[in-house]
């Protein structure tokens, strides 16, 4: 990526990590500064040009040290008037290096992703496990603390997995076809996990 952009009332084309020469800027020496008079922006081949700036584009730098520029000889002579007047000249520079540059809008883009980024997520709702067979208010509980809380957490679980979770929990609990039952709640086919259930006892076929 490179951008042709206006800098102390000169244009330049420049590119990251690239040090540039510029007429002498009012910012100390190790500042930031930005530029957002961007003229055109090239982005692998996406050319944009600006009328006559890119809205939103700007470019970064870093300034690296002040000094003077070679020393120019000015003369100037008349013919036949015996006029002559030599003058030298060094230009007040400022080196500054190019830390990056910003496309029209990703400013933005780039707020907008930190605020998402930052906002705290919503809680899964949770579905009522007791709705599966063999499930009481226990092995629920259970599940949820393990991050169990939804039909779908449930239906992608292996049996052996949930009987080592709720190893605590009294009782005798056969978990093979709780998978089963949840896939089917979570597909909302709940006369076919009734059908299922009136087959089951505890969790186990009669």
């Amino acid at each position: 990526m490179y951008a042709i952009v206006e800098i102390a009332g000169q244009q330049f084309k420049v590119a990251k990590d690239q040090k540039v020469y510029v007429h002498r800027l009012q910012e100390e020496e190790g500042s930031k500064v930005s530029f957002d008079k961007v003229l055109l922006l090239d982005n692998e081949g996406a050319v944009s040009v600006g009328a006559p700036a890119i809205q939103g584009a700007e470019v970064t730098a870093k300034i690296l040290s002040h000094l003077q520029g070679d020393k120019v000889i000015v003369f100037k002579k008349k013919r036949r008037k015996g006029f002559r007047k030599k003058n030298g000249h060094r230009q007040a520079l400022t080196e500054i290096q190019i830390e990056g540059i910003v496309a029209s809008g990703a400013k933005k883009a780039a707020k907008k992703a930190e605020a998402k980024k930052a906002a705290p997520k919503k809680a899964t709702k949770a579905d009522d496990l007791k709705k599966i067979e063999g499930i009481g208010p226990k092995i629920a509980e259970t599940l949820v603390a393990a991050g169990i809380v939804t039909y779908a957490d449930l239906a992608k679980s292996k049996p052996a997995k949930i009987s080592e979770i709720i190893a605590d929990v009294r009782g005798n609990h056969v978990t093979d076809t709780w998978p089963t039952q949840a896939q089917l709640a979570a597909d909302g086919k709940w006369d076919e996990l009734k059908e299922l259930q009136d087959k089951l006892d505890g969790g186990v076929e009669k």
